[in-house]
């Protein structure tokens, strides 16, 4: 079953901005540890950003003060809103399920996902 669903990547110029957003199926009373990867051809994916549940974020140097990660707890979803935008950003976005906690018995929760990816253009 899908678990994970990305969208929001297009093309835009440098310096643009773009909201990539993940949701994550299962009870909205699942809460999870989440982060966003980028893959550009040729090379390996990379760690972009990643969320706790309880709001602790972590970047990549290279989107520091650019990429801002979020989540709405209520809609199972994260967020990469990403600013000034750089050629060098463009890639294929994968957002993952880290760890999945589940307070609540016998509720239905994702785990260990991966995304199809959303692919992101950013134009010199």
């Amino acid at each position: 079953q899908v678990q994970l669903v990305e969208s929001g990547g297009g093309t835009v110029q440098a310096g643009g901005s773009l909201r990539l957003s993940c949701a994550a199926s299962g009870h909205t009373d699942c809460r999870y540890d989440m982060s966003w990867y980028r893959q550009a051809p040729g090379k390996e994916r990379e760690f972009v950003s990643s969320i706790k549940y309880y709001g602790t974020t972590n970047y990549v140097d290279s989107v520091k003060g650019r990429f801002t990660i979020s989540q709405d707890n209520a809609k199972n979803t994260v967020y990469l809103q990403m600013n000034s935008l750089k050629p060098e950003d463009t890639a294929m976005y994968y957002c993952k399920i880290d760890q999945t906690w589940v307070f609540t018995a016998g509720i239905k929760c994702a785990y260990n996902s991966w995304g199809q990816g959303t692919q992101v253009t950013v134009s010199s």
